[in-house]
């Protein structure tokens, strides 16, 4: 049975786009917000495979979606690595800053074995109940985002303490982003080894670095990373979602390696079918708030992504990930309306 996500990402069109969503096992789900409550915490569920592989098929099982995303958290290598990491409801997470070279001295050279396992086991019963043709992807944070958790001990709207750390001690900036490079090839082999179809790596924070600063503390680690993927699993597609890039996703496209690159809602359609396309799958790119408005402005949105890009190998998604008052008939209308496009 063809799997219509991975055909796409290994470099065929479909007549129908594939859809899944970023986060589209969450909080606007009530079946979502049940198993949480019975986990008790955010990471007590990440760490409960039986729980996490059941909210990982939820959306699967309520809406049909041609992809599965593997139910974690980005942040699951700083705390593998030794950096303590808790999650405050409704502030998001908190970690023990890493505020200069020194710091780096806390962290483990090698993720806890103790710590990925539940991850790898979640991976294995999520596939063990997956319908044959669904994809799932396993994931990570690239580099720079991973590393602007870790400096500041939160999340920001500038990553500003992690562009000083990087601006006044390259040389140590760059000691943490090698260290988080081969943990994320470990990760991501693991999650392959488990029984992931795909991978993405989510840089949610590439849109604040200049373009030097991008190139280097962005695209040179995620190519790193893919060409330690690819080493082991030459078969396995990449994703990258690069926030904010821009322009700059060119330079991801030629130098990173990916297979496909995510886009966020303000991707020019012109310059992604000129530039970006013709070389590798792409993925996106509605405004969450548009799926949360829904009505005229939702089919609008949806019209215009399946124009821009649906003459050509592309992943239906969004911008980025659902948010949690998105109505989930919102969500029922927009696969309606993407599985019944016709050109």
């Amino acid at each position: 049975m063809t799997k219509s996500l991975l055909s796409v990402l290994n470099g065929d069109r479909q007549p129908t786009p594939p859809i899944w969503m970023m986060r589209q096992a969450g909080r606007y789900l009530p079946e979502y917000r049940a198993v949480r409550a019975e986990a008790g915490s955010f990471l007590n569920l990440c760490f409960n495979p039986a729980k996490a592989a059941e909210v990982t098929l939820q959306p699967i099982k309520r809406f049909g979606f041609d992809g599965a995303i593997l139910f974690s958290d980005i942040l699951v290598v700083p705390h593998a690595l030794g950096q303590h990491v808790t999650f405050e409801a409704g502030e998001g997470p908190r970690l023990d800053p890493i505020a200069d070279r020194e710091g780096l001295k806390r962290l483990g050279d090698d993720l806890d074995p103790a710590i990925v396992e539940p991850v790898y086991e979640t991976v294995r019963q999520v596939k063990a109940g997956l319908p044959a043709d669904v994809t799932l992807l396993g994931f990570c944070g690239a580099p720079w985002t991973v590393a602007t958790y870790m400096i500041a001990g939160r999340g920001g709207e500038d990553q500003a303490a992690a562009r000083l750390f990087a601006y006044r001690d390259s040389q140590g900036f760059g000691q943490l982003i090698d260290r988080l490079v081969e943990a994320s090839v470990t990760y991501l082999l693991g999650q392959i080894r488990a029984g992931v179809d795909a991978v993405q790596i989510f840089d949610t924070w590439a849109g604040v670095l200049p373009a030097p600063e991008f190139r280097r503390w962005c695209v040179e680690p995620v190519a790193r990373i893919i060409a330690g993927v690819k080493q082991a699993a030459p078969s396995v597609p990449v994703i990258v979602f690069p926030k904010g890039a821009g322009f700059r996703l060119k330079m991801t496209v030629d130098h990173a390696g990916a297979d496909a690159v995510g886009l966020d809602w303000t991707a020019d359609a012109d310059f992604v079918r000129r530039e970006i396309q013709p070389k590798v799958a792409v993925q996106g790119n509605i405004d969450p708030l548009a799926l949360l408005a829904g009505g005229d402005a939702l089919d609008r949105a949806i019209d215009q992504a399946l124009s821009d890009y649906a003459g050509g190998r592309y992943v239906f998604n969004l911008g980025h990930g659902i948010l949690p008052p998105t109505p989930i008939g919102h969500v029922e209308r927009m696969i309606e309306r993407v599985r019944g496009w016709r050109p």
